[in-house]
C-alpha cells in the first residue's frame, strides 16, 4: 500500500468499534479518534433521550468526521463512526478519498447483550433503529465486513490481510 492506513471502523452501536479501532491504530502507530466525540451536545441529548438522529442532525457531525479524516490523510489514522448509510460514507470519502471501511457486524442478541453491559449515551432502545438504517458496504466501496465474534486483534489481523497492508506500513 505504501502509506499508513486511513480507516473508518463502522457499524451500529455496540459492535466494538472503539476496541477494534484502538487495536488497529496501535498496530500502525497512527492516531485514533472516537467519532462520538464529534457529536454536538444536541445530538447526544437527542440520542440519550432515545430519539434517533435525522439526516439533518448527522450532516454537521459527518462533516467534522470527514475533516478529521482529511487532516490525517497523509499520516493515516483510525476513527470509529457508525457510517450507517452509503450517503454518509460518501461524505467521508469525498473528504478523504483514500479512506477504507472496516465494517463490524454481528448477531442482534450479542450486540444487545454488549449494549446492556456498558455505560454509553446510546440507549438500547435505539438498537433497532440503527439496524434498520444500516446499509451494507457496496461492491464499489473500499471496505470489508467482519463478524464481531472473534477478539479485536483477530479482526484487525483479518482486516490487515484483506486490505493488503504490510508490516512495512506499520510504524
Amino acid at each position: 500500500m505504501g502509506a499508513t492506513p486511513l480507516v473508518v471502523v463502522m457499524g451500529i452501536s455496540g459492535v466494538g468499534k472503539s476496541s477494534v479501532g484502538h487495536d488497529l491504530a496501535d498496530r500502525f502507530g497512527v492516531e485514533y479518534a472516537d467519532g462520538d466525540d464529534f457529536h454536538s451536545e444536541a445530538n447526544i441529548a437527542k440520542m440519550s433521550a432515545g430519539t434517533p438522529l435525522t439526516d439533518e442532525d448527522r450532516w454537521p457531525w459527518l462533516e467534522k468526521v470527514g475533516q478529521w479524516l482529511a487532516q490525517h490523510g497523509a499520516d493515516g489514522g483510525v476513527i470509529s463512526c457508525s457510517a450507517l448509510r452509503r450517503v454518509y460514507r460518501d461524505v467521508l470519502t469525498d473528504a478523504a478519498p483514500r479512506t477504507m471501511f472496516l465494517h463490524l457486524t454481528g448477531d442482534h442478541d450479542l450486540i444487545r447483550s454488549r449494549m446492556e453491559g456498558r455505560d454509553h449515551f446510546m440507549p438500547l432502545s435505539l438498537l433497532e433503529s440503527q439496524e434498520q438504517t444500516l446499509e451494507a458496504l457496496q461492491d464499489d466501496e473500499r471496505g470489508w465486513a467482519f463478524d464481531i465474534t472473534p477478539p479485536p486483534d483477530e479482526i484487525v489481523d483479518e482486516f490487515v490481510a484483506k486490505a493488503g497492508l504490510t508490516q512495512e506500513d506499520a510504524s
